[in-house]
């Protein structure tokens, strides 16, 4: 049986932009999406600890070491720059291959520059 597992989370994320002219997602740091391990178009769950907006949408790189995280389109009226978030990941396992295996936990810091990881 295949169940559905949180495989990362990214916490104590902060909102940098918004443009609502665009056709939709969220832009995210190249390397806060290596250091979780999400791919660019795979889909995330967003989580807005300021206004309580739940969405889900598909990752876009923007450039590394910018820490830009950025509404695009739709989900630009999901939040506010500044607004906090948490952005997670999920994918499909087997229920033996789920016992070895822990959720990948980014914490950002400053400016959204990874802190743990």
């Amino acid at each position: 049986m295949l169940r559905i597992f949180c495989k990362s989370k990214i916490s104590n994320a902060y909102a940098t932009n918004k443009e609502s002219e665009y056709e939709g997602s969220i832009g995210i740091d190249k390397n806060i999406m290596e250091a979780s391990e999400i791919m660019p178009g795979e889909q995330v769950h967003v989580f807005n600890n300021n206004n309580g907006e739940r969405f889900i949408t598909y990752a876009i790189e923007e450039k590394a070491g910018s820490g830009k995280i950025c509404f695009y389109g739709p989900a630009a009226r999901k939040g506010e720059v500044g607004d906090g978030l948490v952005i997670l990941s999920y994918c499909f396992m087997e229920t033996k291959e789920s016992h070895n295996f822990s959720v990948r936990k980014v914490v950002l810091g400053k400016n959204n520059q990874c802190k743990v990881n």
